[in-house]
């Protein structure tokens, strides 16, 4: 197996922050017309450390661009009715331009029903069922962030999609289909052939080697392997599972959907995890924040 070739790699976090600088020059011209700074809101339930991870970058991001950012801590003994009495406070609240639940949830909790409770106008995360038929009837929508942010990926990236085969291995509400969706749109940063594989899916690794550009977003580390990718092919990885690692201080190790060493000698470019999907995934929400608060998706509530 050859080295690894750092030149293959698509640089999400670089990425991210180009798209950071721009709004925060949009915040900027905003805050000079004396008009309103986009306020974003997250929600926090327990204390799952990849959540607190997730949500302390975020704030971070909300400072980078001029956000005004809010963040509600709430311990996991809360109950559904109480959550859901909060999503609705935050629905009411002309203050807060968008805002996310941030997901797991305790088990006691039901993800779906909380979800559906946030306004779409407000629901940056793009995972309320209006944006989502929205963006499947081809309807301007806050778009799910991990997928729109793989979309965009690609186009800043200059990877050419139109025509490709596209393989996504992952099936899920929040990234497997809605990135399945957008790919195959008629738009020029779209245009793919796509293929959906899951779980259930028969010869994987013979479809998979038929890809031009592979979608990982199975949640198994490490499951693509080298048998799984045609030389030249795309690789995006948006796995991020915590791995056991004494070695480390943390005591763990992050990896992603795919085994990197293998796959990376074989691929025309890939994303390194972390630094490749993640970055792109914060940047995406704050846009949508941004969208949410100029009223580009959808009218202004007024009170």
């Amino acid at each position: 197996m050859n080295p690894v070739q750092t030149s293959n790699l698509i640089d999400g976090k670089q990425t991210a922050e180009d798209i950071k600088v721009e709004i925060a020059a949009d915040v900027a011209t905003l805050k000079a017309a004396g008009q309103k700074v986009p306020h974003l809101a997250a929600i926090l339930v327990g204390h799952d450390g990849g959540s607190e991870t997730y949500v302390r970058n975020k704030v971070l991001a909300c400072e980078r661009v001029g956000f005004l950012s809010t963040l509600l801590r709430y311990e996991d003994n809360i109950t559904e009715a109480e959550l859901l009495a909060k999503v609705e406070e935050l629905n009411r609240d002309p203050e807060i331009d968008g805002f996310i639940v941030q997901l797991p949830l305790p088990a006691h909790i039901n993800p779906e029903k909380v979800i559906e409770a946030i306004r779409p106008e407000k629901d940056v995360d793009g995972f309320h069922p209006m944006n989502i038929g929205r963006m499947v009837a081809g309807l301007p929508a806050l778009l799910p962030a991990t997928p729109s942010g793989i979309v965009e990926l690609l186009s800043r990236q200059g990877i050419k999609t139109s025509g490709k085969h596209c393989v996504v291995i992952g099936r899920s509400n929040i990234v497997g289909t809605p990135v399945s969706i957008l790919l195959a749109k008629n738009l020029d940063t779209a245009n793919c052939t796509v293929t959906l594989c899951h779980s259930r899916t028969q010869n994987l690794a013979e479809i998979c080697r038929t890809a031009d550009i592979v979608v990982a977003a199975i949640g198994r580390p490490e499951f693509v392997t080298a048998d799984m990718v045609r030389p030249g092919a795309v690789v995006i990885d948006v796995g991020t599972t915590r791995v056991p690692d004494a070695s480390k201080k943390s005591g763990y190790t992050l990896k992603g959907d795919v085994n990197f060493a293998e796959v990376a000698p074989l691929a025309s470019a890939i994303t390194p995890v972390p630094g490749g999907v993640g970055p792109m995934t914060i940047a995406m929400l704050l846009l949508n924040t941004l969208r949410a608060a100029k009223g580009q998706i959808y009218p202004k509530l007024t009170r």
